[in-house]
């Protein structure tokens, strides 16, 4: 795959990008001229990640990071910045997933996802916002919604309310931020094949009474292109946002769905 440098020379940090969707958007801002910061929980990059740092060992690097807690958050700012310089761009990909039967959902579970979700999302987007005001830069961000926040669903209450938070707090801090000519958008994904809906569709098979893999195939067929989604089909999206090509586009959230939201 050739570089086309649309991207050139920014500095990118993205949360969430150990695998998936993350990882995708990782390769195809080095693809495109970007230095990358790539945060995720785990202590040590996945494999795959290991191997995309071997053929970028000058523009990539991996910081341990929980979102959650806002010193690992600072922390993994003021690693990006002294590696690669102030923030550019900054993909907020970081995010959990669980359900369950609306009666039975548990404070444990509201917790952990309005932590992860909603609390470790704005304020980290807060303090990459707070430098590029400092830096003067004309940054964007774009945060990772779904689907899931643009409805609800009976079995994933607190996941989709999650995902409506990151779309409100979306265009609130795209208005917030239009003065310093920072744009701040938003990616809704809709079903898209990656190692999470294993565990997606073994919650769905507990709670409807499915056998496993036949969520998977279900919802893949009920979107109205017929299948579901590939994660490099989001990292061309995030390209988009992230490059001059959309120099006049904040406080939207883009459907990359298949045609399962029509707005």
């Amino acid at each position: 795959m050739a570089s086309l440098t649309r991207l050139q020379d920014k500095h990118a940090i993205l949360t969430g990008a150990n695998g998936g969707i993350g990882l995708a958007v990782a390769e195809a801002y080095l693809h495109e001229g970007a230095r990358c910061t790539v945060a995720d929980l785990p202590a040590e990059p996945s494999a795959e990640l290991a191997q995309l740092m071997m053929q970028h060992p000058a523009s990539l690097i991996y910081v341990a990071t929980n979102v959650t807690q806002s010193a690992s958050a600072t922390a993994m700012i003021e690693r990006a910045t002294q590696a690669f310089g102030p923030v550019d761009v900054f993909f907020n990909n970081a995010g959990v997933f669980d359900m369950a039967p609306l009666l039975e959902s548990d404070e444990a579970m509201y917790e952990r996802l309005f932590d992860v979700n909603v609390k470790g999302m704005f304020f980290t987007m807060q303090k990459i916002l707070a430098q590029m005001v400092r830096e003067g830069t004309r940054g964007t961000v774009i945060n990772m919604a779904s689907q899931a926040g643009r409805r609800g669903e009976a079995l994933v209450a607190h996941y989709c309310a999650t995902k409506a938070a990151v779309i409100s707090y979306t265009q609130s801090a795209a208005l917030a931020m239009a003065p310093s000519g920072i744009r701040v958008n938003a990616i809704s994904p809709g079903v898209v094949d990656t190692p999470m809906w294993s565990h997606v569709d073994g919650l769905f098979a507990r709670y409807e009474g499915l056998q496993p893999g036949e969520k998977k195939i279900a919802v893949g067929k009920a979107v109205p292109l017929g299948r579901m989604g590939h994660p490099n089909e989001i990292a061309g999206a995030a390209i988009f946002l992230a490059s001059a090509e959309s120099a006049y586009i904040t406080a939207q959230t883009l459907n990359v769905d298949g045609g399962n939201v029509m707005s």
